[in-house]
């Protein structure tokens, strides 16, 4: 496990579109599919990273919570599953439907939309406003599985707030820490340089 910060993607940024299927029931999900949501969370999960079982249910928790506001979810995972068969899409439905997510969970085989967002760790969190611009990129919350803080989503959630309430996020944006992404061999992005 390589402990891993997000890239902390510039703020305004617009949100890359993608095209990828939900494993749960097969349909097409894409930007387009969220048109109607005054937000958006793009968040990068996996199943075996030990920083994503640690907040899973609290993901699940913010799914119920905003099921009624005008928030879309999307939880994508770039992993390579042949190197990490825990994450291929199977498990990824069988995680889903474990957890009780309402919202669609894509498998990325090809990595590029995590290229898109600059993604870097599971977990690694994206909120766009209604025109689609990023503006919050960071942690869950201070919880990590090695301290005793419970696990809030107090940071995700007070950014979703504000960007509801059409509010400025006005609190320091701390990069989420995971595990790094499992890029293809020879498949790494060069925002980390290599």
């Amino acid at each position: 496990m390589v402990l891993t910060p997000s890239t902390m993607l510039s703020l305004g940024t617009k949100a890359p579109d993608f095209q990828l299927q939900d494993v749960v029931n097969s349909k097409t999900i894409s930007l387009a599919t969220f048109k109607q949501y005054k937000a958006l969370l793009v968040m990068f999960i996996c199943c075996h990273c030990p920083f994503v079982k640690h907040v899973r249910q609290e993901l699940a928790n913010i799914g119920q919570d905003y099921s009624d506001r005008s928030l879309g979810i999307v939880a994508i995972s770039a992993n390579d599953a042949v190197q990490y068969p825990d994450d291929d899409a199977n498990h990824l439905k069988i995680m889903a439907r474990e957890l009780g997510f309402n919202f669609p969970v894509c498998y990325d085989e090809t990595q590029s939309v995590a290229k898109a967002y600059t993604a870097a760790c599971t977990p690694d969190f994206f909120l766009f406003n209604r025109d689609r611009e990023l503006v919050y990129r960071g942690q869950l919350d201070a919880s990590r599985p090695s301290n005793d803080i419970p696990v809030t989503g107090k940071d995700l959630r007070s950014a979703i707030d504000a960007t509801l309430a059409d509010r400025e996020i006005d609190f320091e944006q701390k990069p989420s820490i995971g595990c790094n992404i499992k890029w293809k061999p020879g498949k790494e992005p060069d925002y980390f340089g290599v």
